[in-house]
């Protein structure tokens, strides 16, 4: 799932990309993809490309009064073209979900893998009419987010660090991927409760939150958009190597799976040695 460095890697690409060329033709290739009707996609037909900015994981692009607003969800991506076909795209072949043609003849598509469908695009004069939007929490790479704000968010909060930082209401851009890297840069365990934070576990955790995504953008940073998927995963010190060895410790990287997800952890780094119980179990094995 693209997640904060990556959305905002493609923001800069699509800033240098976009702002100032004019949008030629929008086409909904997918039946799931368009979550609004009104204004229609149409609407964007002959408007220039104003500007390009990002709400937590929402991409949001600016044509005149209105904003195409896209979560790629899961599997989603974009995918830059310098030209298409002559012969338009058949609607619900293959991943295809959304084209975007500028007059130029270049443009994007919005891609979706897999049967699960969740990626998302909204056609808005506001972004806040978007209900994800709207309840975002604050950027974490924003000026305002220091120490002490961070530390207000979690006052009062009674559950797993790894939960919270994943809540998009709590802190905006943070999902599954990241929050594995933060809480192996903070030598914390996922499983470890908010209200059991000292002073001190609070300013590690935000300074290894701010300097892991810092890092990941500026990894980022210049890549076209077909590159930034490599270097997240290439990025990755414990999330997607169960089995690996930690890159600090040289212990294996293991795993707790879910239903529709998993996390990854050095029991060395996080966890004092112990192995962390499926979360079905509800506690650590002893």
């Amino acid at each position: 799932m693209p997640e904060l460095p990556e959305v905002e890697a493609l923001r800069v690409f699509l800033d240098d990309h976009l702002v100032g060329k004019e949008v030629a033709r929008v086409l909904p290739l997918a039946i799931s993809v368009l979550k609004t009707y009104d204004p229609p996609l149409s609407a964007l037909a002959g408007g220039a490309v104003t500007s390009v900015s990002r709400h937590g994981k929402f991409l949001d692009i600016g044509v005149g009064p209105l904003h195409l607003v896209t979560h790629l969800a899961r599997a989603g991506w974009l995918q830059w073209k310098d030209s298409f076909p002559a012969t338009p795209p058949r609607p619900g072949k293959g991943p295809l979900a959304l084209r975007t043609v500028l007059s130029g003849g270049d443009g994007f598509d919005l891609t979706e893998m897999g049967t699960t469908k969740r990626l998302a695009v909204h056609l808005v004069r506001d972004p806040s009419e978007i209900p994800g939007v709207a309840r975002l929490g604050p950027d974490p790479l924003a000026d305002s987010f220091d120490r002490d704000a961070f530390a207000a968010l979690l006052d009062g909060e009674r559950r797993q660090i790894k939960g919270a930082l994943r809540d998009q209401s709590l802190i905006a851009g943070i999902g599954n991927a990241y929050s594995d890297e933060i809480l192996h840069v903070a030598k914390m365990s996922p499983f470890k409760r908010t209200n059991s934070l000292g002073e001190d576990d609070i300013t590690h955790l935000y300074t290894a939150l701010r300097t892991t995504l810092e890092d990941a953008v500026a990894r980022s940073s210049g890549l076209a958009a077909g590159k930034l998927k490599a270097e997240k995963k290439s990025g990755m010190r414990v999330h997607g190597r169960a089995g690996a060895p930690c890159p600090v410790c040289g212990d294996t990287i293991l795993e707790v799976s879910f239903s529709d997800s998993s996390l990854q952890y050095c029991p060395t780094c996080q966890t004092g040695g112990k192995p962390l119980a499926d979360r079905r179990l509800s506690k650590l094995l002893k």
